[in-house]
């Protein structure tokens, strides 16, 4: 199977991709989490990997998303972003998810990135807005991964996503980046409508034929003003989502992506941790997107790295979090969030304003750290790259007493 991966990595894909993917996001990684640990001795946190939300404006509708989509449009000024990605470098980091709303809707996005070559992106799209001249200006620029979500079959992607022909378009745009040879990979929010469909061997071969080199599923979460709690997987699902990705991990060539769980298969949370944490469109240092308040922003006056490691709120989160459960706090205990939220009087960062009442709206549900059975990775590969590079470092060790 490595065998197959190398090859495919060498004849499908821009070598100078892989090279630059090698360098910003394998070794600038590894050295963000060395450094990360590092300051975790001191008392110190700075996560190793950051994703921003660059503006809430988004072409489509999706079941239970908690971006305001349809508010006013909002967006990171360009000035603000390139600061927050310069000091954010200086602190350690060099790997940045960008999400929205629907970040190709920001104009100029790919220039500001551009001016940032020592880090590297994975842009989170639907792909519609994907142009050839587009795709081009992502290989020339070599430090950008298009990540585009596919949520099931054409009539389902239309349910899911509140529009028509949406499947066709983002294969379309899909399709742009596999020519222009990018590192492309494929994004699913696993539930109820897509489970069946993509969780599948088939599925996997069929994205593995196309040329995309690496997939993410994730478990939809019932969050926002319209949570949609009948298309939550069951945890047996959860089981075998988590069974199937470990099992194709050793079998197919095509790299399978997960935030959730350590290479011996206890469950994490990232934000709990410390790996990542949120920035909002209105520039909220958040948890994570699902956690919509925030007590500090990008534009405060101090460097980025000095207003994370002094931030009681995110510190307090964490401490909350991880004295709490391996899972996500959100689903099991939102009224513990609720609670946390009011005692730090985290304003709402929506443009709705009604995040504090969805989550008192909220139901206890079963997450990740729900299984009855833990299952460690099998491929000696992802072990030993999560071993190293994404534990949850010490974070649950008051959980454990």
């Amino acid at each position: 199977m490595y065998l197959r991966m190398a090859k495919r990595f060498l004849l499908e894909t821009d070598k100078r991709l892989v090279f630059k993917a090698a360098i910003n996001l394998g070794w600038g990684g590894a050295r963000s989490v060395m450094r990360f640990k590092s300051g975790l001795k001191r008392g110190e946190y700075f996560p190793p990997f950051l994703y921003i939300s660059v503006l809430n404006s988004c072409n489509l509708r999706c079941q239970g998303c908690w971006v305001d989509v349809a508010a006013k449009s909002e967006k990171i000024p360009a000035e603000d972003l390139h600061r927050l990605l310069r000091e954010a470098r200086e602190a350690g980091n060099t790997f940045f998810g960008i999400l929205g709303g629907e970040p190709f809707m920001y104009k100029g996005l790919l220039d500001i990135l551009e001016q940032h070559p020592d880090c590297y992106f994975q842009i989170f799209t639907n792909g519609q807005f994907i142009t050839d001249e587009l795709a081009a200006q992502m290989r020339r620029m070599g430090n950008v991964t298009p990540l585009v979500s596919i949520e099931g079959t054409e009539i389902i992607s239309d349910q899911r996503r509140g529009k028509e022909n949406v499947l066709s378009k983002s294969m379309a745009g899909l399709k742009r980046c596999i020519d222009h040879k990018l590192l492309t990979g494929v994004a699913t929010s696993l539930c109820q409508t897509n489970f069946d469909d993509l969780l599948r061997e088939e599925w996997l071969d069929r994205l593995i034929e196309m040329g995309a080199m690496y997939a993410w599923y994730h478990t939809y979460r019932p969050v926002g003003p319209q949570p949609n709690e009948q298309l939550c997987l069951t945890p047996a699902q959860q089981l075998k989502t988590r069974k199937f990705v470990v099992e194709m991990r050793v079998k197919k060539p095509i790299i399978l992506i997960d935030a959730y769980y350590q290479d011996d298969g206890q469950a994490l949370c990232p934000a709990a941790t410390g790996i990542s944490h949120h920035i909002s469109p209105w520039g909220g240092i958040e948890p994570c997107p699902i956690i919509q308040f925030a007590k500090e922003n990008i534009r405060d006056k101090r460097h980025i790295r000095d207003v994370f490691t002094q931030s009681a709120y995110l510190s307090d989160f964490r401490k909350m979090t991880s004295e709490t459960t391996r899972g996500c706090i959100v689903l099991e205990r939102p009224d513990l969030v609720k609670e946390f939220v009011e005692k730090h009087g985290a304003p709402d960062g929506t443009a709705r304003k009604t995040a504090l009442a969805e989550l008192a709206a909220m139901q206890p549900r079963p997450s990740q750290a729900s299984q009855v059975e833990q299952v460690p990775e099998k491929s000696l590969a992802y072990k030993l790259a999560k071993k190293w590079f994404f534990r949850d470092f010490g974070a649950y060790d008051r959980l454990k007493n």
